[in-house]
């Protein structure tokens, strides 16, 4: 049976290696020309705005550049920061979300309102909890030019303080970085083979266009790596790429609020109770049976262990984390395991940003 150890995570150590080396990074920095249309959604996001605005509003080397900032109906303070903190902005327009029509989520849909407005040649989406240094949305533009790609996911660096973030946050890049080897997903047609992440994404108009805009990921709760897979089956090509140096975020600050942002999700991210089944059997096999059979004195055991700790850690040097809570990883794996049977058990019950999901 130690072939049940081995394969794993002799496999995931390969991919790990190879988008270690290989994975782009947006690094260079042009003249943009191009138009471009930033945009944001904001429900409840009085926290987030004051830094926001400040991270999009020195965005530099950019000729033709509007920022749309939609509130999505909020029960805060958020419409009102954003009128305040953007007077005398002229690139900067405030919208107001209009009401959530039937058969559409939250965030697609003021998306989708978004992208109606914009007038750029690329669509630039950031979420309101993400920072931008001052070049990033340039470098990121420059990238999709240089590679001739129709869509561009930079990948921000995760912030995480607390022992939940750390042990949970981590596993975000790690679960892409070790199963899929980006270069071939990046030219494939299989759409299975996407990656994406909604933080920070870049895409063509007119790809974006061509899949009737967030339309066809109107009730997705997973929006991101769907919009992507719709894209892809249109004939677009993209990928995500390394942004922890040009971008950042802090997605959750505590457990409850990584169990109600994963509980709203992970039932979605892997298809079917067996796509779940399938993801809980590889969690089981890579992260926690070999720390299992290592300490009953297994070498294969140790081996396994020792691999896959390396896949995490080569994960985490290059998004510019913490490599030590790598051997931690089977606390981390059964956590998640934890995560997607309770978003099973809780679909269609989670409540995020006032609603119902």
């Amino acid at each position: 049976m130690d072939y049940l150890l081995t394969i794993p995570s002799s496999f995931i150590l390969l991919i790990s290696l190879i988008n270690f080396i290989t994975i782009r990074n947006p690094k260079k920095s042009t003249q943009i020309n191009e138009s471009i249309s930033v945009v944001v959604p904001l429900r409840n996001e009085a926290s987030n705005v004051v830094e926001l605005i400040d991270s999009l509003r020195t965005q530099k080397n950019l000729a033709q550049v509007e920022f749309l900032l939609l509130d999505d109906n909020s029960e805060d303070e958020t419409l009102a920061l954003l009128q305040q903190h953007t007077s005398g902005l002229s690139n900067f327009h405030i919208l107001n979300g209009s009401t959530l029509p039937q058969g559409w989520i939250g965030k697609t849909w003021a998306l989708q309102q978004l992208f109606e407005r914009a007038s750029g040649e690329i669509i630039v989406s950031v979420d309101a909890d993400v920072r931008l240094v001052p070049d990033a949305i340039n470098r990121a533009v420059t990238l999709l030019k240089n590679t001739q790609l129709d869509f561009l996911s930079p990948y921000p660096k995760q912030l995480a303080h607390s022992w939940s973030e750390r042990l949970i946050q981590p596993l975000l890049q790690w679960s892409w970085m070790s199963t899929v080897i980006l270069r071939i997903a990046e030219k494939s047609s299989i759409s299975s083979m996407v990656v994406a992440n909604g933080q920070y994404f870049v895409v063509r108009r007119a790809a974006l266009a061509q899949v009737g805009g967030y339309e066809s990921v109107r009730n997705k709760v997973l929006d991101d790596v769907e919009l992507a897979r719709a894209l892809v089956k249109q004939g677009s090509h993209g990928c995500v790429a390394n942004g922890a140096e040009i971008a950042s975020t802090r997605m959750y600050s505590s457990w409850k609020e990584i169990q109600a942002g994963y509980g709203k999700s992970l039932h979605a991210a892997f298809g079917s109770v067996f796509g779940s089944a399938i993801a809980i059997t590889f969690l089981f096999l890579t992260g926690i049976a070999p720390l299992i059979a290592a300490i009953t004195g297994s070498a294969i055991g140790w081996y396994a262990y020792a691999a896959v700790t390396l896949t995490r850690a080569m994960s985490s040097i290059k998004t510019g984390k913490n490599g030590v809570d790598a051997f931690l990883h089977p606390i981390s794996s059964a956590l998640l395991i934890y995560l997607i049977i309770y978003s099973w058990l809780m679909r269609g019950q989670v409540q995020w940003k006032g609603r119902t999901l």
